[in-house]
């Protein structure tokens, strides 16, 4: 069986300025692994190759066996909607929507209605957002915020799950809250991705990777 998510001798480039070089990695379903090092190392970088939101210069990316290399955008766009699912370090919600349509919104844009509301519903009340459904971004704290992204990300029950400095800035409770949803994807089969400077998180994944010199190695 593949793996979900495999990178072969990744580089980056911005002009002269090597970002990654020969970065090599792979996922496998049910496993969560953390990816630590030093602000601006690069760490976000890779995690949007991961994504497919952003082209490597150079080396491979396969997800579930299919080497992107010659997807065309919308092609990219469908393999991205049907695998990928992101929790950004800022939530990235749609100010016009509550909070209960953003998290249903990945739904919408992939044409998945099926008993949606009911699911978005049900993440939101284990978050203990009940009482927040029909609130909007700016009505929430910064706590409910993450905990809406965390819900929008979770829904579809996405094969891979890539999540960027997830508890930052969370009050330990809400960051082991967030922790223990992130993890529990794996039970699912969800491979999971946590670019973290979080060592309590990064300790409880499966593996840890430290980037650094412009490259992946086990921490």
């Amino acid at each position: 069986m593949s793996n979900l998510l495999e990178l072969q001798d990744i580089g980056k480039n911005y002009g002269d300025d090597v970002i990654l070089s020969k970065v090599s990695f792979t996922l496998a379903k049910g496993t969560a692994v953390a990816i630590i090092g030093h602000s601006g190392g690069g760490k976000t970088t890779l995690l949007s190759i991961m994504g497919l939101l952003q082209k490597a210069t150079s080396g491979t990316v396969l997800v579930d066996g299919q080497d992107i290399d010659s997807f065309d955008p919308h092609r990219l766009a469908k393999l991205r909607g049907e695998y990928l699912s992101f929790v950004f370090q800022r939530a990235r919600l749609i100010n016009s929507l509550t909070a209960l349509e953003n998290v249903m919104a990945p739904a919408w844009f992939i044409g998945s209605g099926e008993n949606v509301e009911q699911g978005a519903k049900a993440l939101l009340e284990n978050f203990g957002m009940s009482h927040r459904l029909h609130h909007k971004p700016q009505e929430l704290s910064l706590g409910q915020l993450r905990r809406v992204s965390l819900a929008r990300a979770l829904l579809l029950k996405p094969p891979i799950l890539l999540a960027d400095e997830p508890t930052n800035d969370l009050d330990p409770a809400l960051a082991d809250e967030v922790a223990e949803c992130l993890l529990a994807a794996r039970t699912g089969g969800t491979g999971v991705v946590i670019v973290t400077h979080d060592t309590g998180l990064a300790a409880r994944t499966d593996q840890t990777f430290r980037l650094e010199e412009r490259t992946l190695r086990p921490a």
